[in-house]
């Protein structure tokens, strides 16, 4: 049975890059191969497949905690079946744009925490890195190995309607998502053997091992004991911590487990204390030491700053690094490009306004309708305004309290997020998307998994695509 259906009933949204669909409604020809495969397939068949997906996800304990009400409830993380394509040369883009925007990031967190000279020749105000509650003091003078403070970096990147590329934000201290698109190119080789291999899609599959060899250089031992900082079961990404720590072979820890002594950290075992060489932290700053950070924190380990700073024991990502992920940061980071490079920006930001600026606050409240507003130190889609969706009374509430610390929040415009095929209900339909490519960092450069966590926001008409806010995920295929 030929399965046209599918494709007669594709509504595509109006001055939206849509992925699958150009603008004379042909398809594009990264997609040609996955099209002929949907059209022999009957719909009986796809939703089979997606059965299947859901069963997999939920034997393999793929799952998300959301909280509401104190309450954790874990979540199947929801996955559409049909994949995101893109293209060898676009992929080149991507590549060479988040490379050259994490050499500029690592060189200002070097810079902030040693000569500061981006401050003294007027590109950032002090007064913005000094406020920023992810700048630590504590690391000011701190040696680094290879000078390298940011090892794992996922990048936020949205398309436009004009078909390019901007990066919507930098997740620099403990991203997450990894375990997901690991998990997704596992579903997909279940549910479509054959076709990857047919379409010449990129392996993802060598990220744990890429890790790994990442962590291993930074110590100078052969055999290093290299261990990962879970904050523990009722953490919303614990699924990924076990699944990291059991494809590398490594062992998964909480705080309880570690120990320091003469400014080494040793590891609790059955025969005794165990040196620890590498700690892959998944806990925040503000938890990983309560001598020096948050005194009621349970979740890291007394005396773990001391023994980094001594160099006795190296800790990845770097303390610190939020300072260059902080959405009143960002604004800067094309200068920082240019000023640190001497380069043009491959990818480009967002239009942002920083709402400290009294002109750009009242622009923004006069066009509140057209724009979205953010904490600069938010995350997970949490605390935002959605102008369009906002009620009057919703946005005036929203207002006073930005009107409290405006430097605290920023705004943009709301943007035609690019739409991707998913397939809902027995039938194909655009939903919006992003991308969160991953980039391991070392002594030897920069390496870019091919691939990445395309996240959907399955709500028609949603722009909001976090798990936590009822978003979803697909796989990824980029071309070679």
């Amino acid at each position: 049975m030929k399965n046209t259906d599918l494709f007669s009933t594709y509504e595509k949204l109006p001055s939206t890059w849509d992925e699958m669909y150009s603008d004379n409604e042909e398809f594009r020809s990264q997609y040609s191969g996955f099209i002929e495969y949907l059209k022999k397939t009957s719909p009986e068949k796809l939703t089979k497949k997606e059965d299947l997906s859901k069963q997999l996800f939920m034997s393999q304990g793929v799952t998300f905690t959301v909280y509401n009400d104190n309450e954790g409830i874990e979540k199947i993380f929801p996955f559409d079946i049909v994949p995101r394509i893109i293209t060898a040369e676009e992929w080149d883009k991507i590549e060479r744009g988040i490379k050259q925007r994490l050499k500029a990031l690592n060189l200002f967190i070097k810079d902030i925490y040693n000569e500061q000279f981006i401050i003294k020749d007027g590109l950032i105000p002090a007064d913005l890195i000094y406020s920023c509650p992810n700048f630590l003091r504590e690391m000011k003078g701190v040696k680094v190995p290879y000078d390298v403070y940011v090892h794992i970096s996922g990048v936020d990147l949205i398309r436009n309607n004009d078909g390019e590329f901007y990066v919507l934000e930098d997740n620099l201290r403990t991203p997450s998502g990894v375990s997901y698109m690991l998990e997704n190119r596992e579903i997909s080789k279940r549910l479509f053997p054959g076709i990857l291999p047919k379409n010449q899609v990129r392996s993802v599959s060598n990220y744990p091992n890429m890790l790994y060899k990442k962590l291993k250089e930074l110590s100078n031992k052969e055999n290093p004991n290299i261990v990962l900082l879970t904050p523990g079961i009722y953490n919303s990404a614990y699924y990924e911590h076990t699944t990291l720590a059991r494809l590398m072979g490594i062992e998964l820890v909480e705080g309880s487990d570690l120990v320091v002594k003469n400014h080494f950290v040793y590891m609790k075992t059955t025969n005794g204390l165990k040196q620890v060489d590498v700690i892959y932290r998944r806990v925040d700053d503000d938890y990983l030491d309560p001598l020096e950070f948050n005194a009621q924190s349970v979740l890291g380990v007394a005396g773990i700053m001391a023994a980094y700073r001594k160099g006795n024991v190296n800790i990845v990502n770097a303390p610190g690094t939020g300072i260059a992920d902080d959405k009143a940061i960002y604004i800067y980071v094309p200068d920082m490009i240019k000023y640190y490079l001497n380069e043009e920006p491959i990818l480009k930001n967002i239009e942002t306004y920083q709402l400290g600026r009294p002109d750009e606050l009242d622009y923004v409240t006069k066009n509140i309708k057209d724009m979205v507003i953010k904490k600069t130190d938010g995350s997970g889609g949490y605390g935002m305004l959605m102008g369009h969706e906002a009620s009057e009374a919703e946005i005036k509430d929203y207002l006073d309290n930005v009107k409290k610390k405006p430097e605290n929040f920023i705004a943009q415009p709301i943007l035609r997020l690019s739409t991707a095929p998913c397939y809902i209900n027995g039938q194909l339909s655009p939903r919006c998307i992003d991308l969160r490519p991953f980039a391991l960092s070392g002594k030897d450069g920069i390496d870019i998994c091919p691939g990445g966590l395309t996240r959907v926001a399955l709500k028609k008409g949603s722009l909001v695509v976090n798990s936590s806010q009822g978003g979803g995920s697909k796989d990824t295929w980029v071309l070679q």
